[in-house]
């Protein structure tokens, strides 16, 4: 019997999130309604020294504004006592194995490699430690940090963005699970968490695919303590600026608390923008998320990389703003200040002429004076 279909956004709260955040946000969460299934909003927060409260605040007003709702929340910092309990799983399994290298170390052994045209795959010196070189190491002062072994079995699955996918376990690195103060690195808390919280399917960008072998084969390894099962992967291309740069503020990547700000720009702009960009459908405005899940497909998603266009948000904006109904308009007003009372007459007389609600005070002015 299949599983009912959950998935789930799982920013860091460091930072605002922007337009390249919300759309694997979005398309996890059309994908959810469209199978009737549940969308888990999850903190990453494992990192107490660059996590904040007003950026976790933040990520949910963003959500909130945008009409993403969640079923489900949790935060990675409330679950630590879980991954705890994973990494003593992991050593008695054989698996997890400390290591002591130094990041000066560790860094002059990559940049040999690299030299040498190799990959940059640790080379499991800390497997051929005898309990005598640990106990000097520790009595040194060094604490270990803790990796992965991976076995060499091939890692096969099929991708909901790129179909069959395929890597060697041999040609890929030992992944460091915890580090050295104890605390784990976002491989293991996301493992932990996909497993345990019964998460169905991982929809993200391209640049997780290496990522996601690796956590394959740690799911595999951890499902007897986890439970549940590994969950399907869907990775998608990711957002690029206009002219084909990587976002940035400078080029577009505009923060949705910037979008929030201004009252120039319909969620449902964003939206349906974001929802159609990089598919083989048109970019129309959509009112309502319920049409957005009614079109809403998986396999129309392309592997190029798709380009956002702040205008365009702008240009989808206008003909939301022109094409709504009375109704809607005067409630809109009513949740703002300072608007005008409007009858449905001025409306359907001004209309054509707005880029934004705000404009009908000016013309409001212009009709009635100051």
């Amino acid at each position: 019997m299949s599983r009912p279909v959950a998935v789930r956004f799982a920013p860091s709260p460091t930072g605002n999130i922007h337009v390249g955040n919300v759309r694997p946000a979005l398309i996890n969460w059309l994908f959810a309604r469209s199978h009737d299934g549940e969308f888990l909003f999850r903190l990453d927060d494992t990192d107490p020294e660059r996590s904040k409260q007003e950026y976790a605040d933040n990520i949910a007003r963003d959500l909130e504004w945008l009409g993403l709702k969640w079923d489900r929340f949790a935060r990675q910092s409330d679950r630590m006592d879980r991954y705890e309990l994973a990494k003593q799983f992991l050593i008695e399994s054989g698996r997890l194995y400390p290591c002591y290298e130094t990041p000066e170390e560790l860094s002059l052994k990559r940049k040999s490699l690299l030299s040498r045209g190799k990959p940059p795959i640790y080379d499991r010196a800390a497997l051929r430690l005898s309990d005598e070189d640990k106990a000097k190491y520790e009595a040194e002062g060094r604490v270990p940090h803790w990796r992965f072994k991976l076995e060499d079995a091939p890692i096969v699955w099929n991708d909901l963005g790129h179909g069959e996918l395929s890597f060697k376990g041999r040609d890929l690195t030992d992944p460091v699970l915890y580090r050295e103060d104890g605390r784990p690195i976002y491989t293991i808390s996301s493992v932990v968490d996909d497993l345990e919280l019964n998460i169905t399917h991982v929809i993200r960008g391209d640049d997780h695919i290496a990522n996601t072998a690796v956590q394959i084969q740690l799911m595999e390894a951890l499902v007897p303590h986890c439970g549940g099962a590994v969950p399907v992967f869907g990775h998608l291309p990711l957002l690029a600026a206009a002219n084909g740069d990587k976002l940035s503020k400078r080029n577009g990547a505009l923060s949705v608390a910037d979008m929030r700000a201004d009252s120039g720009i319909e969620p449902m702009a964003v939206l349906s923008l974001l929802a159609k960009i990089g598919t083989s459908d048109p970019i129309e405005a959509r009112s309502s998320l319920d049409q957005l899940i009614a079109e809403f497909d998986m396999t129309k998603f392309s592997k190029a990389t798709p380009r956002f266009d702040p205008e365009e948000v702008r240009r989808l904006t206008v003909k939301l703003i022109q094409d709504m109904p009375f109704a809607a308009v005067k409630e809109k007003l009513a949740a703002r200040d300072g608007m005008p009372e409007i009858d449905e007459a001025f409306w359907e007389a001004v209309r054509p002429n707005l880029n934004s609600l705000d404009d009908i005070a000016d013309w409001h002015r212009v009709a009635n004076g100051p």
